[in-house]
């Protein structure tokens, strides 16, 4: 049975930002520490000024009230004193309209209109406005008062009423009792809320003040915090770029001077620490690359000698012929080590230099599994001819690696299929054995690495997958692991078509 093998894994392609620089520039500026505190300087000023201004107007406007509404209640009862002696009771209209002419003009206090009434009978009443109805229940019980309004025409005014008594005790009444003559003065208060108006507008534009003045200390106060800030945040950038000999200068005694010892001191530590971690990864890629070394000449000598041992294993006892074959298979197996360590050291050093060509993918596939005599185990779907330009050499570890793996791990067939979709070539091997454990799928090209732990030792070094990822990683691709919806496990190698290196230019 054939096993079509998974699609491979759709990679979205990204849509880079144009100007991603831009849109950083314009996050800062929405959201960064500067204009925060800009606006919060200016709004505690703002929101100051609008108290300072609304209570002051308030304090103002009531005193102006209070002072007014006194001197106009005293100004009136000094009048009445004066002039209500002389008036005879009970007043006629003439008599009534008289009064209020002589308390009425600009004479001593300012401009006002007066209303003097007696019973139903009262003076002429020319001003536009009239007197509050609920001023004159208030005086109408014996009570002087006053009362601010506004007229229908949105100008304010001020209605003082004075009930008048008798001085001295006569036939009319007792002294002190109420003549039943009251008498009301309206005056006008335009000139007191153009003052006020004035207040209000000086207020607000000392506020205004207010707010640039704060503006103006809150982006000197954001100038001197944000300077060691963002020496701090480029200083953090650089050493997370690998330059770990950045370090701050200090200045001051506050905290941000501790913050930049505190960072100098985490700088200089990380910087021993991941200097003694490469020192460490250095000599053991060292050690073992040495050792691979060493250990190439007598193996090839041992290799040697157990070819033709082999040779002669039919003529000699069983029990030697078997330990014999038993010595020349872990020869090959530690050679194979030996040459998969030496790889990937090379790898790891990055001193195993890609050189491409321009080759046929489809026959280095076929080329791939000709030599290792695989060409009957494998079911092919090839391309007529699919051009490349890659490295022919680690192309074949890549295949290798990978076939080999669906061999010894998998169950046949195993399919190979080539394509070439867009600018990429793509390689997939599928086998039809029980597929990878998912919990071991993460793991698979990770060096040593080997899915069946029951398997202590096996034909592989457990380096292939891993020395396969390597060298697709040179070539600017990657290989996926997955397992297909039917069964088996599905390997899926993805490589740019035309890869441009230094020696190709």
């Amino acid at each position: 049975m054939t096993i079509d093998p998974a699609p491979p894994p759709e990679r979205p392609k990204p849509h880079p930002d144009p100007h991603p620089h831009r849109l950083v520039r314009l996050r800062r500026a929405v959201a960064g520490l500067r204009p925060r505190l800009v606006v919060a300087f200016v709004t505690v000023a703002a929101l100051a000024a609008l108290a300072t201004a609304v209570l002051t107007y308030r304090a103002a406007t009531t005193s102006t009230l209070d002072l007014t509404k006194d001197t106009a209640l005293d100004e009136l009862r000094r009048r009445i004193d004066i002039l209500a002696p002389a008036l005879p009771f009970p007043p006629n209209q003439s008599e009534l309209d008289r009064l209020a002419g002589q308390l009425s003009g600009t004479g001593g206090f300012r401009d006002w209109r007066v209303l003097a009434s007696y019973g139903t009978e009262h003076s002429q009443w020319t001003q536009p406005v009239a007197v509050p109805p609920t001023l004159e229940a208030t005086v109408g019980r014996g009570h002087a008062a006053f009362q601010r309004f506004t007229a229908p025409d949105d100008h304010p005014w001020l209605a003082v009423g004075v009930p008048v008594t008798y001085g001295t005790a006569g036939p009319s009444g007792p002294a002190g009792a109420p003549s039943g003559l009251t008498v009301y003065a309206v005056l006008p208060l335009d000139r007191e809320q153009s003052a006020a108006n004035a207040l209000l507008a000086g207020a607000a534009g000392a506020g205004v003040l207010v707010a640039v003045l704060a503006a103006g200390l809150a982006l000197l106060a954001a100038r001197q915090v944000l300077r060691p800030v963002r020496a701090l945040g480029d200083a953090a950038h650089a050493l997370a770029q690998g330059k770990l000999d950045t370090r701050l200068t200090v200045t001051g005694h506050d905290e941000l001077a501790q913050l930049s010892k505190t960072f100098n001191h985490t700088a200089r530590t990380l910087q021993g620490t991941i200097e003694e971690l490469r020192a460490i990864e250095s000599q053991g890629r060292r050690f073992a690359a040495d050792v691979s070394h060493e250990l190439r000449t007598p193996l090839a000598a041992m290799l040697a000698v157990t070819d033709i041992l082999d040779e002669d294993a039919e003529h000699l006892p069983a029990d030697t012929a078997t330990a014999l074959r038993m010595i020349s298979n872990e020869t090959t197996r530690l050679t194979r080590l030996v040459n998969d360590l030496i790889e990937i050291s090379r790898l790891d050093a990055g001193a195993a230099p890609l050189r491409a060509e321009s080759i046929d993918a489809a026959i280095a596939v076929r080329e791939t599994l000709d030599l290792r005599g695989w060409n009957d185990q494998v079911e092919l779907d090839l391309p007529a001819a699919l051009p490349v330009r890659l490295d022919p050499r680690r192309f074949d570890v890549i295949v290798a690696n990978l076939v080999g793996n669906a061999l010894r791990h998998g169950r046949p067939p195993v399919r190979v299929v080539l394509r070439g979709p867009d600018d990429e070539l793509v390689l997939t091997v599928t086998d039809s054995g029980p597929g990878i454990p998912p919990a071991e799928l993460p793991h698979l090209f990770d060096r040593f690495y080997k899915a069946d732990k029951s398997r202590a030792r096996s034909e592989g070094s457990g380096l292939g997958l891993a020395i396969a990822q390597e060298n697709a990683r040179l070539h600017g691709g990657l290989i996926e692991a997955a397992n297909s919806p039917d069964s088996g496990a599905v390997f899926t190698l993805v490589l740019p078509r035309g890869l441009d290196t230094e020696e190709d230019r």
